[in-house]
């Protein structure tokens, strides 16, 4: 039987969502409090790798178990785990889908936002980027608009990762300023890693005028980390949400 988790948590004590040796991470946390409930082995397939630092307020994973679960007890399991589980992970639902069902695989888009403070704020430190220095808000949506023209974005990735291909289709990338912050929020099919850190970097250095809108297609196109600009820290990167197709997502009904 195979069951989908919807979950949200604080990156900041994590380092990403992949289990790694010596390191704490959120598979494996979720991995041991979901294999001590249930009184056998758990392995969570998550929707994606989270960098050290990165939030998730809309992540999936999935895991199998033999025995199939009573919906009624739902929302005691879910208040059980959230029992077991600190402060900095929050387990939202649990339902079950087909057995092929596939939390990464399956998933139509992907969406972060990063957060930027353009005034100082001392209660949102730890979940956003102070940067005071003055930016071209319509630069920055221009360059954006650049981002739709391509799919190769070797150039925004970590080198020596493990993916086969480097291709990405973007569908959504502008900055808007709510309050006194400023927002980006990108949406793709598929990301690499570092990748949003990365385009944030390169669309500051726009803003500032240190590049021009126009070098970002040299950028793209040069498929070379040290083209492109500089990876903004990673506590104000959250991944916000995640597009399953419908036939898995009618069963995820709100229990709560």
């Amino acid at each position: 039987m195979r069951y989908f988790i919807s979950l949200a948590y604080n990156g900041k004590n994590f380092h990403g969502w992949q289990i790694q040796n010596n390191a704490i991470t959120v598979q494996e946390v979720l991995n041991n409090a979901l294999s001590m409930f249930f009184r056998t082995k758990i392995e969570l397939t998550g929707a994606g790798r989270t960098d050290t630092g990165v939030h998730a307020s809309d992540f999936y994973a999935h895991f199998d178990i033999d025995n199939e679960i009573d919906l009624l007890k739902i929302p005691h399991i879910i208040y059980k785990l959230n029992g077991f589980l600190k402060e900095d992970i929050v387990i939202y639902n649990i339902f079950k889908v087909d057995d092929s069902a596939h939390v990464r695989f399956d998933a139509i888009s992907r969406t972060y936002n990063y957060f930027i403070n353009f005034k100082k704020n001392v209660f949102n430190n730890d979940f956003s980027y102070n940067y005071f220095i003055h930016l071209d808000l319509y630069k920055m949506n221009d360059a954006c608009k650049i981002l739709f023209e391509y799919t190769d974005f070797s150039c925004f990735s970590k080198s020596n990762t493990q993916t086969k291909t480097n291709n990405c289709k973007i569908t959504e990338a502008n900055w808007k300023i709510v309050d006194d912050q400023l927002i980006f929020t990108i949406t793709a099919d598929r990301f690499l890693r570092n990748m949003v850190r990365a385009i944030v970097g390169t669309l500051l250095e726009i803003g500032n005028g240190k590049l021009q809108v126009n070098d970002l297609h040299r950028i793209i196109k040069s498929k070379n980390r040290s083209d492109a600009g500089y990876s903004v820290p990673a506590k104000a990167l959250f991944l916000s949400k995640i597009i399953y197709p419908e036939r898995i997502m009618t069963l995820n009904t709100n229990i709560n």
